[in-house]
């Protein structure tokens, strides 16, 4: 009975990670047909689609799947989302920043609202939070590409404002309107990055309790999991207990 409840937990937890690979797919192929909806279907002219076509090979989304998401662009079956930003406060008086792609903005507007009042946040209007953040060009670069000196010495002259090299690999930052073009040169030099995007960088971190920050990886799971949200962004640092707590 031992190894036919193991068997069952793995199946479960390969369900889940299955149902989760498919989440995700779904939002990554959302991103392409909008992104070649919006501009020209070939990414070599189109950064937002380049941008999305990192990102789904990053997670290792078929080829068929990508191509499929960028013919949708050029069909009329009618499907038409609307971009959408959110900002709110969570708990502690963090600020959350959430990006959405969305067919009903009613839907979502009010799925979103009721994640923040589950753990004590509040929804604001457009712009009350988004000025707490710089709109930056983020590339990243698998760490074997290049040591931390030759990446920063690259990043330089290609016109990129910071580079954060760790373990995990190299972060280069570049002013919004620069993204294309320190991100042409870093890949004649180092092959495709992993990642090459829009992002919202928090100016100033803010420290939270425990409490308050379990509840805001509660809020940032439940965005996470909804169909219509692509990213979220927020502005608090965790505790070095709750980090350990999390295994992290």
């Amino acid at each position: 009975m031992a190894g036919h409840s193991q068997f069952k937990n793995i199946m479960h937890r390969k369900g889940r990670q299955d149902a989760a690979k498919s989440k995700l797919f779904g939002k990554l192929a959302r991103e392409i047909t909008v992104a070649a909806k919006m501009g020209t279907p070939d990414p070599a002219m189109n950064p937002r689609l380049r941008a999305a076509i990192l990102a789904a090979r990053a997670e290792n989304m078929p080829k068929d799947n990508i191509e499929r998401a960028i013919k949708k662009a050029a069909g009329t079956d009618g499907e038409n989302y609307d971009e959408i930003r959110y900002e709110g406060y969570g708990p502690g008086g963090v600020a959350v920043i959430v990006e959405a792609l969305t067919d009903n903005r009613n839907r979502t507007a009010s799925d979103v609202r009721s994640y923040f009042t589950k753990v004590g946040g509040n929804l604001a209007e457009t712009g009350a939070v988004s000025f707490m953040f710089d709109r930056v060009g983020t590339i990243e670069f698998p760490p074997e590409v290049a040591d931390a000196d030759a990446m920063l010495e690259a990043a330089i002259e290609a016109g990129a404002d910071d580079v954060a090299s760790s373990d995990t690999g190299h972060e280069i930052t570049t002013a919004a309107d620069s993204l294309a073009e320190v991100s042409k040169a870093l890949e004649a030099a180092f092959g495709e990055p992993r990642k090459s995007a829009l992002t919202w960088k928090p100016q100033n971190n803010v420290a939270v309790d425990d409490d308050n920050g379990e509840k805001l990886l509660r809020l940032m799971d439940l965005l996470d999991e909804h169909d219509d949200v692509q990213n979220v962004y927020s502005n608090f640092e965790l505790s070095d207990a709750l980090v350990a707590k999390m295994g992290g």
